[in-house]
Order: structure tokens, then sequence, then C-alpha cells
């Protein structure tokens, strides 16, 4: 039963992100899956919700769906608010264009398969957490659930707090070419990346309170790899490498979890 829902929720990742890769394709503007990213959890998240095999309202089967949905909501509409307000193409994705466009297939045929569908793969390793504790009879919520909400809770405040603060401090035109480095972004470089790392972890913790939760364990750390080493905190800094004040904010300031900063 457990490996049928993973298929569902598989299906319904690819289902929806292919969709919006033909909406990206329409507007000639591939960088709508970073909006489309968090949508996709939630799509996740209410198909394994919806083949339990029985229904309880006050569960971890209900908490864990309901926090990858506030989690997904928050994300998506955040980056669609900075999304809608560019004119023009991430670079990152621009890069990409220019790296397909001579590959066999072309640039939409890789665009395709190499970013809309492994990202819908990777959604779907990264929800086992949450696949698992649907699958599992109805559960009560338990001291773990409170543990896990409490680090998730951590999680999210650092996420949108964060978020939070580099908008206004974007926004202000004073501070155009300048490095936000004040509030959280004091003590981690990426508050953002740091809080989204953390509530995944929280809902592995809910997890714990299920069977078979040892297969839970490979949704925190695909995201923790992803984020660290792959495509988070890597392409962002390497974005940030020319731009003045950069050496001396990552001399002083913690790479991922919240320090206090270093003497300069």
């Amino acid at each position: 039963m457990m490996w049928m829902t993973a298929g569902y929720c598989l299906f319904a990742s690819l289902l929806f992100l292919t969709m919006v890769f033909y909406a990206a394709r329409s507007r000639d503007r591939y960088d709508v899956i970073d909006i489309a990213w968090g949508f996709a959890f939630i799509a996740i998240a209410a198909v394994a919700y919806m083949m339990q095999p029985s229904y309880q309202l006050w569960s971890v089967q209900t908490l864990v769906s309901v926090l990858v949905l506030i989690w997904g909501m928050r994300l998506s509409l955040h980056i669609y608010e900075r999304w809608s307000r560019a004119d023009h193409e991430d670079k990152r994705y621009t890069q990409l264009r220019q790296q397909y466009k001579n590959k066999p297939g072309g640039v939409a045929m890789n665009m395709y398969v190499r970013v809309f569908l492994v990202q819908a793969i990777l959604a779907v390793c990264v929800s086992s957490s949450v696949i698992v504790v649907n699958m599992s009879p109805p559960a009560t919520l338990s001291p773990l659930a409170g543990i896990g909400v409490i680090v998730w809770l951590i999680g999210f405040y650092f996420e949108s707090v964060g978020d939070a603060q580099l908008r206004k401090f974007t926004r202000n035109h004073r501070h155009k070419g300048k490095l936000m480095t004040q509030g959280l972004w004091k003590y981690t470089r990426h508050p953002n990346y740091f809080g989204e790392v953390v509530q995944w972890w929280g809902i592995f913790v809910i997890a714990l309170s299920v069977p078979y939760w040892q297969i839970s364990i490979v949704g925190p750390i695909v995201i923790t790899v992803l984020i660290l080493f792959i495509s988070g905190i890597p392409l962002t800094e390497k974005h940030f490498e020319d731009r003045s004040g950069w050496k001396a904010y990552k001399k002083r300031t913690s790479k991922f979890f919240p320090l206090p900063p270093k003497k300069d």
C-alpha cells in the first residue's frame, strides 16, 4: 500500500509539474517552476492524505499535511510576489538555456527532463515523511509530535522572517547593490535555507511516532544535501562572489547554522 501511494504521489507530482512546464513554455519564462515548487509538495501531501487507510481528524496524518500546506503556500506566494515584480527570467534559467540550446532535444526538452521532471521526483523524495505518516494507521498526537512541531516552528520562523527581512531590505532603493547583513542575516548567511531544512527535520521527528519511520529519513537528508551542496547555498553564494563586502561578510558570518558573528 505504501509503495502504491508513493507511486500515485509521484504521478501527481509529475503531472502537476508537466502542466507547469507547458505554462512556463507558453510564457517563455521557465523560472515559473520556482513558484510551483511549494505547490508540488501540497499536491503530494493531498494525494497521500486522501489515500490513508482510515481517517481520524486529530492525528499526526492531519498534522503533517497541514504543516506542508502552510509551508508550501507561504513559500510559493513569497516567490510569486518576487517573480511578478521581475521583468525578466531569473538568470539561473537563462544560463540553463545557453547550456541546453546545443544539446539533443534543444532547450525545451532538456529543460523539461533535466529541471521539471527531476524536481518532480525530488519533491516526492523530500516528502517521504509525509507519505510514510499518511500510510500508517491513524495515530493520535504524542509528545514526539509536540517536539516535531516545535522544531518545525523554529524552522518556519527562520525561513519566513528571513525572507521578510530580505524583502524589506531589497525594496529600499538606498540598499541597491548592498548586502543584507542585519536581522537574522547577521547570524547566518542563509536563514531562509536553514529554516527550510529545519522544518523538514521537524516533520521527520513527527514521523518517528509511526511504523516504518526509518524510510522517512530520506526526506530531510535529500533536502539538506540539495540546499547545502547542490542547488541552494552554492548557487546563491556564487551569485554574490563579486559583490562588494561579500568576502568580509562571509568571513564573519556562519554559512548555515545561526551563530554569533565573528569579530573582524
